[in-house]
Parts: C-alpha cells; structure tokens; sequence
C-alpha cells in the first residue's frame, strides 16, 4: 500500500492530475478557441509528465500537441494542419520505443486535423477518437491522472458534444390543424 501512495504522490502523477483539470475543464467549454487553449495547457503538463514517466512517443505529442492547440484558436491553416500531423508522424515514429506509442501519435493526428480544420459537433466526435487512443496509452503508460483525465475527457466532451447538437436541431413546431 505504501508503495503505491508513493507512486500515485510521485511528481510525474501530479503532473497527470493538474492535466486532468485542465482538461476536463477544456472539454466542458461549449466555445472552440477556450477549449483549444486550455487543451494546449494540457498538453504541457502531459509533455512534463510523460517525461517523468518516459513515453518519449507521448512527449513528442504532448509538445505539438500543445502549440498545435496555441495556434489553432488563431488558425484554419490546412498548411499547418499537414505540418503538424507530418511532424508527429516524423518525430513521433522515430522515437518510438514500443508498439503501444503509435496510439499517441495516431491521437495526436487525428485531433490535428480536427482542431486546424473542423468545428463544433464534428471536431468534439474526432476529439473522442483521439481520447480513445490516449486513454490505451495511458493505461499502458501507467498514468494514473492521465487515465482518469482521459475517461473524464470522453464523458465531459460527449455530454458537452449532445448538448450542442440538441441546441443545433431546429425547433419542432406543431402540426398546422393543432395551432387552430
């Protein structure tokens, strides 16, 4: 017991834990540019995180990841939007040390594309699939913030991701025989 309270206080899963409220808070936001900003402040704990926990492959996302979501609330750019997804693939591959390190990389694409090229209800469902990946990697990774962040992050976005789709659906109006 003694021994896993020194695991879960050690700082690499601080670190995971001050990522999980940055993104919980992230995907709760209804507005794209908040919840790009405070995903990439995520992204730096992470990058730290993964440091400590040494999943190079995770570093790597968790950098471009993080200036990715910086310039992304400013930009639709698909030039930057390639850069980034050959960047991860680039470095991502090359230090890539287990075969359970695609699953960030392959997360970090795809939010990528999302965040730099889509909006609303269709980059929050691309934002799922790249939770999904984080979420295995973190369990691999051992990452005990991570992967409670990544479970909230997925039921956070997907109820936030309802809402706003029941707020786009055009309001039903009465039968015209029923207003009489």
């Amino acid at each position: 017991m003694h021994d896993f309270l020194s695991y879960a206080s050690s700082p690499a899963q601080i670190l995971g834990y001050v990522a999980f409220v940055l993104g919980v808070a992230a995907f709760l936001q209804k507005e794209d540019w908040k919840l790009k900003s405070l995903n990439a402040c995520e992204s730096l704990a992470y990058l730290v995180h993964f440091c400590l926990l040494w999943n190079p492959a995770a570093v790597v996302s968790s950098a471009l990841a993080s200036v990715r979501g910086f310039l992304s609330v400013r930009s639709r750019s698909v030039i930057l939007a390639l850069l980034f997804i050959a960047l991860n693939l680039g470095i991502g591959l090359w230090v890539l040390d287990r075969p359970l390190g695609i699953l960030p990389i392959a997360g970090s694409c795809a939010a990528t594309w999302a965040s730099f090229r889509m909006k609303g209800v269709p980059m929050r469902c691309v934002f799922l699939c790249a939770t999904a990946c984080w979420l295995a990697n973190n369990i691999a990774s051992g990452s005990i913030g991570g992967t409670v962040l990544e479970l909230f992050i997925g039921v956070s976005n997907a109820f936030t991701t309802i809402r706003m789709a029941r707020e786009q659906r055009p309001a039903k109006t009465p039968p015209a025989a029923a207003q009489a």
